[in-house]
């Protein structure tokens, strides 16, 4: 079996936003680089986290094409390429090839879509004519409809059906996804590391905007076998990904960056800012994170 080629962590990066809601393109310079800086080797581009269903199909491609050229080869890259129709699908991804991408991420479709495990079969069956390797996105809370290990067997014969990615916050439905032997990618954060120890093959998480360095020093001790200091890792973590888990997760993602000296601005309407409460119960949090990042920051 060839070696898996999105291994670790692959940041759901947020999308900067200005104060009038509109793309901050001029400010992912200096976005990207932070990340880079803190040792990110995959982004995933135009990401749930990063509001891929509130921007337009243009937005979404300039932000592929800009963001491509600024990582310029340092990291590897997939795009989010979701969309209702599979030709548009299709379009997405042959844009994301242009652009360097190494492989695409595409819900099932997601509004009033197929239920049908055959119906999303063909779905996924007619989307490789994009060109590029599919991750699969199983997010059943969403969509209405989940793939679950008898249909992620079917999806596997298809000859671009690269993995799933699991963000159904289930463990044991990801831990039966990973029993079937195909490799599987966790998108649940606070899961990350019950999925890494059950042998999860990649991760693509939001949370990892407002703690990078955690969420990359936690995988690397897992990679070693070093439990000891995963789960030491871990404790410092486990709060801040319980609480965006609980509810309104992109406007926890982007507040929590934001006090963690990572901001991408507030999130496009129609989402707000976070609500007071909900910030003032994970302000304290992200304080706390902060400061132990900042410890292997320069420890």
């Amino acid at each position: 079996m060839p070696e898996f080629p999105f291994p670790g962590l692959n940041l759901a990066l947020t999308t900067p936003f200005d104060s009038e809601g509109q793309v901050a393109f001029d400010s992912l310079p200096g976005h990207i680089e932070r990340y880079l800086a803190a040792g990110v080797e995959s982004f995933v581009l135009s990401s749930g986290t990063g509001m891929h269903v509130y921007l337009s199909r243009a937005e979404s491609d300039r932000l592929v094409v800009q963001a491509a050229r600024l990582i310029d080869g340092r990291a590897r890259i997939i795009v989010q390429a979701s969309a209702l129709l599979a030709e548009d699908v299709i379009e997405r991804t042959r844009h994301a090839a242009g652009c360097g991408a190494g492989a695409v991420m595409v819900l099932p479709p997601f509004f009033e879509g197929p239920t049908a495990d055959d119906d999303i079969l063909r779905f996924y069956e007619e989307i490789g004519a994009g060109g590029l390797p599919v991750i699969g996105y199983n997010v059943p809370q969403a969509v209405g409809a989940g793939i679950v290990p008898d249909l992620l067997r079917r999806l596997a014969e298809l000859p671009h059906f690269l993995t799933v990615k699991d963000s159904s916050g289930d463990l044991a439905a990801g831990a039966a996804l990973i029993r079937t032997g195909l490799p599987v990618m966790n998108g649940g954060d606070p899961l990350m590391i019950f999925a890494t120890f059950a042998g999860a093959a990649g991760m693509i998480w939001g949370g990892a905007n407002f703690a990078p360095r955690s969420c990359l020093a936690m995988l690397r001790a897992a990679s070693q076998g070093d439990w000891d200091r995963a789960r030491e890792i871990w404790r410092a973590l486990e709060p801040a990904m319980a609480l965006i888990w609980q509810g309104d997760y992109v406007q926890s993602v982007y507040a929590a960056a934001e006090m963690a000296g990572l901001g991408a601005g507030a999130p496009r309407r129609p989402l707000s800012r976070l609500s007071p409460a909900r910030h003032a119960a994970l302000e304290p949090v992200i304080v706390d994170l902060a400061r132990f990042e900042a410890g292997l920051e320069t420890g």
